[in-house]
């Protein structure tokens, strides 16, 4: 049993197949997924797990080179984009609508239980060295 690390065995793997500059998506229970990207459905229930508890372990566990978010986030929901910007700089905004087209491109959506607005980052992947 891994004694480190996530325990979900379906986000290890995507964290560990991911190259420089691959994208993973971490959504609101409320993102549509388009068909063909693989889901990591993590939605127990509204508000569980949160946004924040999911980007937390991601962050802990893959090198980011930059992150895209809804430029709506600025107006509604300010709070947990502070949050964002305090964790990852290098953060580019982009219209929650070019943010569902970009989706289609993605490794993986992971779909937290979050139940605000615009509670949805794009994370591109960086290398190690």
């Amino acid at each position: 049993m891994y004694k480190t690390g996530t325990l979900n065995s379906d986000i290890s793997t995507v964290l560990s197949q991911l190259g420089h500059t691959d994208r993973i998506l971490i959504a609101d229970c409320g993102l549509p997924i388009p068909e063909g990207v693989k889901r990591i459905d993590l939605a127990l229930k509204f508000g569980q797990p949160s946004f924040e508890e999911v980007l937390e372990e991601i962050m802990q566990h893959m090198m980011i080179e930059k992150a895209l978010v809804a430029e709506e986030m600025q107006q509604h929901n300010a709070e947990l984009l502070q949050k964002i910007q305090d964790d990852i700089p290098s953060l580019t905004f982009v219209s929650h609508d070019e943010l569902k087209h970009l989706s289609k491109n993605v490794k993986a959506i992971i779909r937290t239980g979050e139940a605000t607005p615009y509670a949805n980052i794009i994370l591109q992947s960086d290398v190690l060295f």
